[in-house]
């Protein structure tokens, strides 16, 4: 069986992805499905050599941006999507895959529209609590949709759509709080303030954190997950901050790892983060309080609209991004940290949120919607 994958190029893309492959390779394995092969199809460079690692074969083909707003690049980039779907086009000849898994994003555009063309069928999963151009695009031909907030069920079909949470990769849960302090080098007992910025980092909040870093390391210890484009301009700046005063409760991080992210979660009592779908369903899997900060220009403000869902369930609390002053960042952190009744409230909210078994559901179906596929070139039964 030939299973297919494709997406954007962002950490909200390619995790998902990355964990579906690893659980479809642990279901064959359990239940000896033989001969499964694992592609992957996209235009970007960023985590195929993690997909690579799990044995997935990935075709790199070319792919553009669909603007909302009038630009010279929009030609461009729809000559590039052409290309991309001719691309598309000629390797799934040559793989001829049995079904295709989609992600969504700009990246996914040639490779669904050469499933369509060729009739191969395909899920789609949307993260977002607004899908995106493409998964609204790719809805009306999909055979299942996958979806991750309830907002999201008005954009797409009934009969053939489903809550599924998204696919968090289950290396990032478990551990020991110990080992993950020491590996932060987090030595005192105060309370720890964990800020995220999804896999690229946050400009925005990284501002917020420096203008109130002195205030924060007086009372508690903080874990900074700044971007790895950041990172030398945040520690120069917090070195200043920090000069005569707690250096040692400052833990500024560019990029972490499946095993950094494991203990980022273990260690922080609060997390402070941009409201990316997979952000928020990696919070709620670690059962942790939150402070959301939705990025203000995502497209179609999908990150705001995921905060408030998640918030209304009452996992997290949400500042708007307009309203992210030093003041108010730490009046906020403050004021949760403090709480015991609401931090135990925003655990129990944040565990009836999450969807462990979320890479699994997806993984049995694609499984599914592939072997029937395959049975149907062996009978002759496939209609092309």
């Amino acid at each position: 069986m030939r299973i297919l994958f494709t997406g954007g190029g962002t950490g909200g893309h390619l995790f998902p992805i990355l964990e579906l492959a690893r659980e479809i390779k642990n279901i064959a394995e359990q239940e000896r499905i033989l001969d499964i092969e694992l592609f992957y199809m996209g235009p970007d460079d960023f985590g195929v050599e993690a997909l690579k690692d799990e044995g997935v074969v990935v075709i790199k083909i070319m792919s553009g941006k669909l603007r909302r707003y009038m630009s010279l690049q929009n030609i461009t980039d729809t000559v590039k999507v052409l290309i991309g779907a001719w691309q598309a086009l000629w390797n799934m000849f040559i793989v001829i895959p049995d079904v295709i898994f989609s992600k969504g994003g700009y990246g996914a555009l040639p490779a669904v529209i050469a499933a369509i063309i060729l009739r191969i069928p395909f899920i789609i999963h949307e993260s977002d609590a607004v899908p995106g151009k493409v998964n609204k695009f790719s809805s009306r031909f999909a055979k299942r949709i996958g979806i991750a907030f309830t907002a999201a069920e008005e954009f797409f079909p009934k009969e053939k759509t489903a809550l599924v949470g998204v696919p968090i990769r289950k290396r990032i849960l478990g551990g020991d709080p110990a080992t993950a302090k020491e590996n932060l080098e987090i030595s005192s007992n105060l309370q720890v303030i964990g800020f995220i910025g999804a896999s690229q980092g946050a400009q925005k909040l990284n501002d917020a954190v420096l203008a109130v870093l002195k205030e924060l390391t007086n009372e508690f210890e903080v874990v900074h997950q700044t971007g790895a484009k950041n990172i030398d301009d945040v520690k120069g700046e917090a070195s200043i901050i920090l000069e005569f005063t707690h250096k040692e409760r400052y833990h500024p991080f560019g990029f972490l790892d499946e095993q950094g992210i494991r203990d980022f979660y273990l260690a922080s009592d609060l997390i402070i983060s941009r409201a990316g779908a997979s952000s928020i369903y990696e919070i709620a899997a670690w059962s942790k309080p939150a402070i959301l900060v939705p990025l203000r220009n995502a497209a179609q403000n999908h990150q705001r609209k995921n905060a408030y869902e998640y918030a209304a369930k009452g996992g997290a609390i949400v500042i708007e991004e307009a309203n992210l002053t030093p003041h108010i960042l730490l009046a906020e952190i403050k004021k949760v940290i403090s709480n015991v009744v609401l931090l135990k409230q925003m655990r129990e909210a944040a565990q009836k949120f999450s969807r462990i078994d979320s890479a699994e559901l997806i993984a049995r179906e694609i499984l599914k919607m592939g072997m029937h596929k395959s049975i149907q070139k062996e009978t002759g039964s496939l209609k092309v």
